[in-house]
């Protein structure tokens, strides 16, 4: 396989086609093999499967950081995060556990604390959507919890304080993980929050030290399944499509999918470092200066190990960073001084659709350009285009990180994608290939 620097529209040449991994197919969709990594941690069946859940206490770590109406500090605007973690919470109901919910909301610095960071403005909206009466503790710790949480009726969900109210909690404290454990009256513990899993708090790593049994729920085995498929046993050809500003944020993920990818496409602002270790003049485009030896180091990995490493050929160029800046498409090397890169060109856009139709697996992560002006919104919604395309041709697409998510949600093209990950910063660890802490504490299966 060639290396491709995309200078130049010649070098798209014909792909080879000796990929040869088979995948069965249902239903019109490729069924997806998870690695056997991502089968090793007990889910939530499996707890059920190992002892009789009904009236026992079951502390679960959920994210229930929804976003909020900025002028009452109290509507949620978006409830994806709490309709994530209904069936998770809907089969403990079914099984007849006492539900004990840990989460945060927000960051929460000093006290005191506003009321938006408060767990109770999700109480109503999770009471409805799984059909419980959730009742509501204002603390997190000591008797007036273990109090509440002995009044838990089979099927029933108390809801915690916010979490990281205590400051135990972001630093992983043994006394508070072990207050929490006890409070809680639990010895049984699920963790639904993939979006904190990479992070060793007390409640979703130091907490199962306290745990007999310690389970992933269906949220989390379903981002396990995916991501850790993905990198692990993907179906091949295998694609990454890596966007946003900064090189430096995504160096970590690039250099571990270097040994998995056939095909590795980079795009957002990043692009402009990567144009400078060729040489390449980008007028005022952001540029990490420090990083342009990385960048060539990139490049010459993938050189050498036959990964095809696509760059945009062309981009759109704005004269300032604003929403009615003037504008117009350039070639890479022809990027006048003076104006900044603000997305990918038609010409890429159009040769990056065409070989992402030629793969079987695709892992997005970053957007093309600034799509929040809809002038650069072209490269990243003609992406989310042809993800659902391949979607239905059945290769399996998974799309990771913020931007990403909220630019498939803003086509509303969410429901064509395989998965869409809840976890930005745990997505991206993972893609690395590390290890999770909050998912390494959980009991093998």
């Amino acid at each position: 396989i060639i290396f491709h620097s995309l200078l130049l529209p010649s070098v798209f040449v014909t792909m080879f086609a000796s990929f040869a991994k088979s995948t069965a197919v249902t239903g019109g969709r490729r069924a997806f093999h998870a690695s056997r990594a991502a089968n090793a941690k007990l889910g939530v069946e499996g707890l059920a499967s190992k002892t009789n859940l009904t009236g026992e206490n079951v502390l679960i770590r959920l994210d229930l950081n929804v976003p909020l109406d900025k002028s009452d500090g109290k509507t949620i605007t978006n409830d994806k995060r709490l309709r994530a973690v209904v069936p998770t919470l809907k089969f403990l109901k079914e099984q007849g556990a006492k539900v004990v919910i840990a989460t945060h909301i927000g960051r929460p610095k000093e006290e005191p604390f506003p009321d938006s960071m408060r767990t109770k403005v999700v109480q109503e909206r999770l009471s409805e959507l799984i059909d419980v009466d959730v009742q509501c503790v204002d603390e997190i710790i000591g008797d007036k919890v273990a109090r509440a949480a002995s009044e838990i009726t089979p099927g029933g969900v108390l809801l915690l304080e916010n979490v990281r109210f205590n400051k135990g909690e972001t630093k992983n404290n043994a006394d508070f993980a072990a207050a929490l454990a006890k409070s809680s009256g639990a010895k049984l513990y699920v963790n639904d929050a993939f979006g904190t899993a990479h992070r060793a708090h007390a409640s979703t790593a130091g907490v199962c030290a306290h745990m007999e049994l310690s389970a992933a729920g269906y949220l989390m085995e379903k981002e396990l399944k995916y991501l850790k498929g993905a990198v692990d046993v993907p179906t091949q050809p295998l694609a990454a499509i890596i966007g946003g500003a900064k090189v430096s944020t995504k160096v970590p993920v690039i250099e571990s999918l270097l040994e998995k990818c056939q095909h590795i496409f980079i795009g957002g602002g990043m692009i402009f470092t990567f144009y400078r270790a060729m040489g390449l003049n980008v007028g005022s485009s952001m540029v990490e200066e420090d990083l342009i030896p990385l960048a060539k180091d990139l490049m010459d990995k993938a050189k050498a190990k036959g990964v095809n490493f696509y760059l945009p050929t062309d981009v759109v160029i704005a004269d300032k960073f604003d929403a009615d800046a003037n504008s117009k498409v350039v070639s890479v090397e022809s990027i006048p001084d003076g104006w900044m890169g603000l997305d990918i060109g038609p010409e890429s856009i159009a040769h990056f659709n065409s070989t992402l139709d030629t793969c079987k697996t695709v892992i997005w992560n970053g957007p093309m350009g600034v799509f929040e002006f809809a002038k650069f919104a072209e490269g990243t919604f003609s992406v989310a285009t042809a993800l659902a395309k391949v979607t239905d041709k059945g290769a399996i697409t998974i799309i990771g990180g913020g931007d990403s998510v909220a630019a498939v949600e803003k086509m509303g093209l969410g429901p064509k994608m395989s998965h869409i990950s809840t976890g930005g910063g745990a997505s991206l660890e993972l893609l690395e290939g590390k290890e999770l802490p909050g998912v390494a504490v959980l009991t093998e299966a």
